[in-house]
């Protein structure tokens, strides 16, 4: 055993788990980006991981697998800071126990993360929401499912892990109904729930007749929804409903692209952003500053304050004869 295995294991079951008591999804991102610098490693070099010592994982190697990921696997540079978050994290760790590799160390953690482009935040209008609510089939026991989850989301703004992981006993229905999650940070959050969401879910809920711990989204088998599932089912909706929305052809629809629809409804509301943020989940307030600037109501009612610009249209045309042959070089 090398000393770059101890580490790893001593990061995983001493740094993770114990000290910092990190979730599940962070111990998944952080294993899979291990997983796939390991492969890398050992494609290119062909050592076994278990054979790996830090001068294997010097500054070069590590850039070369960041580049990787973007040429090769094709993923964005969010994911690709994303991957080199997590293994700034190992390397931090792993200075503390090898002193002596500390000037690789210090290279790699150096790598400075890459900058990117920031879309604008892209969002369902009315009508697209109902079209999308309308393409389930509520015939099926799989779209009357669908459709409660649909409701679900696009009225609370549930991330997709918080959605998946309710239970029963998480929906509260009758005078002061609401959804209670735990949420991105170890966050609780309990979230109101409209008469039409209510009706949606408490229906629901009969038909699913589960047990208090039961999985309130589930398969024909009982086990609960998955990331993947909820995706697949909303691509298909996604599709079925374009076929009575036209505008929903152009848009790429995800999960968070939901809860992005949460947002600007409450911001078209007139509710306050801190009121938001603490809607969503998010730590800072700042997280919800991108809704404000795809919101284009917002700017049209600033722009309606100002004085509009009364210069008269037209082109420069100058007098003399040598300034027009400049002009017009």
């Amino acid at each position: 055993m090398t000393g770059i295995t101890a580490t790893v294991q001593m990061f995983f079951s001493d740094r993770l788990a114990k000290q910092r008591q990190a979730s599940g999804h962070t111990v998944a991102a952080y294993r899979d980006t291990l997983r796939l610098l390991f492969a890398f490693v050992q494609s290119t070099t062909g050592k076994l991981p278990s054979h790996l010592d830090w001068s294997d994982l010097d500054q070069g190697v590590i850039s070369a697998f960041l580049d990787h990921l973007e040429t090769t696997r094709n993923n964005s540079a969010r994911t690709r800071n994303a991957r080199l978050g997590a293994l700034r994290s190992l390397f931090r760790y792993a200075a503390l126990q090898h002193p002596e590799h500390a000037d690789v160390i210090a290279r790699v953690l150096a790598i400075p993360p890459k900058r990117f482009d920031k879309a604008t935040v892209s969002y369902l209008t009315a009508e697209e929401v109902d079209a999308l609510l309308a393409a389930p089939d509520l015939t099926t026991w799989e779209g009357r499912r669908d459709h409660a989850w649909l409701m679900l989301c696009i009225q609370t703004g549930l991330r997709v892990s918080e959605l998946t992981g309710l239970n029963c006993a998480d929906i509260s229905c009758g005078t002061g109904s609401n959804v209670r999650c735990h949420g991105k940070g170890r966050k609780d959050r309990a979230i109101p729930l409209t008469a039409a969401t209510e009706a949606a879910v408490r229906y629901w809920l009969r038909e699913r007749a589960g047990l208090p711990t039961d999985p309130l989204f589930c398969t024909r088998t009982g086990r609960r929804l998955t990331r993947d599932a909820i995706e697949h089912r909303l691509i298909a909706h996604h599709a079925a409903a374009a076929l009575t929305c036209g505008t929903l052809q152009s848009k790429k629809l995800s999960p968070h692209t939901l809860r992005h629809t949460t947002a600007m409804t409450l911001l078209h509301a007139g509710v306050d952003t801190t009121v938001i943020a603490l809607w969503l989940g998010h730590a800072d307030t700042r997280s919800t500053d991108p809704y404000i600037h795809a919101d284009m109501t917002i700017k049209e009612r600033a722009l309606a304050k100002t004085t509009p610009v009364s210069s008269p249209p037209g082109r420069y045309r100058p007098a003399d004869s040598l300034l027009s042959f400049l002009e017009g070089l």
